[in-house]
């Protein structure tokens, strides 16, 4: 995506935040900036945690080049990942692990122990894909920045996660301003692997392939926001988390339940804004399992153009 005020290419990247990502690129998403040289540099912001560190910063540049310079069909760039780096990803993972058992719910733990991703290291993304293709086929593809909406969805129709292979400042390593891997592959290809889930994304992606107006598009993509990234689901009466921003999360899978909890509503989801740097302070409670898989689906398989005004209309 080319930002013509600047002459920057902004790289392709998960997890778009909002309608925002449609024109002014917020500098708290780190944009990734391609200078005339070649060299690709990462724009932080003034409050990230790792603004002030020099190494930090370079190596974000380095990694964002690999995926830069990486096209479809060659080799996916294997970063060298630090002691360090595999220590952030140590952290989090054994952090997440009484968490999980304790609130996510059991299709996500079914896909969790599916793949089995690895809890003392950072995975490549060829091993992710490894891992899910068989059961799934969905792989991972290596990126840079920011995504356009609907390049990220619309990746989902022909099995393709679009992900980041940094990770976070290790002065925090359980706290992101911004999707890392861990997100990405913690978060999304867990859930990917549960039951069904794989599934709902190519439905989204569809969905998204049949848009033509921005409506549209972000109306879909906030479904998916309080869904594939924030949802929560009641299971044998106790509530679940399944949404990858949630089970990513150290704080948020501890205090999810603590939320302003709501019955399902597509409208309201559909018309929400949201802050992605912050703790959700709404979620969207699905009564069952059951109910999540048939109603989200009959949603995704019939959306186009004119569903977000005929749910409207249908609302009063």
């Amino acid at each position: 995506m080319l930002n013509e005020a600047s002459n920057e290419v902004i790289h392709v990247s998960m997890n778009p935040a909002d309608d925002r990502d449609l024109g002014v690129i917020p500098s708290r998403y780190s944009p990734v900036r391609t200078d005339p040289d070649g060299s690709v540099t990462v724009e932080l912001a003034g409050d990230h945690p790792g603004v002030t560190d020099p190494d930090y910063r370079a190596r974000r540049d380095h990694l964002a080049g690999l995926a830069a310079a990486w096209q479809p069909g060659h080799p996916v760039p294997a970063p060298d990942y630090t002691d360090e780096e595999h220590g952030v990803w140590r952290t989090v993972s054994e952090s997440l692990e009484e968490l999980h058992q304790r609130f996510a719910c059991r299709a996500f733990l079914d896909g969790k122990d599916a793949i089995g991703l690895p809890t003392d290291h950072v995975p490549q993304l060829p091993d992710v894909t490894a891992r899910l293709l068989p059961a799934t086929g969905f792989r991972y593809h290596p990126v840079a920045g920011l995504a356009p909406l609907r390049e990220f969805y619309g990746s989902f129709a022909a099995g393709v996660f679009w992900s980041t292979q940094y990770l976070r400042h290790p002065s925090v390593p359980l706290y992101t301003p911004e999707p890392d891997i861990i997100h990405e592959v913690i978060g999304h290809a867990n859930q990917l692997a549960g039951a069904g889930y794989a599934d709902m994304y190519r439905l989204v992606g569809s969905a998204v392939e049949r848009t033509h107006s921005d409506e549209a598009l972000r109306f879909v993509s906030h479904v998916f926001w309080y869904t594939m990234e924030f949802g929560v689901v009641r299971e044998q009466g106790e509530l679940r988390a399944f949404g990858a921003g949630i089970l990513s999360s150290v704080g948020e899978t501890a205090s999810f339940r603590d939320a302003d909890l709501r019955p399902v509503d597509l409208v309201a989801m559909g018309r929400a804004e949201y802050d992605i740097t912050r703790f959700q302070p709404v979620l969207y409670v699905w009564s069952s399992p059951s109910e999540l898989q048939d109603r989200l689906s009959g949603f995704l398989e019939s959306y186009d153009d004119a569903t977000p005004r005929t749910l409207l209309r249908a609302a009063g």
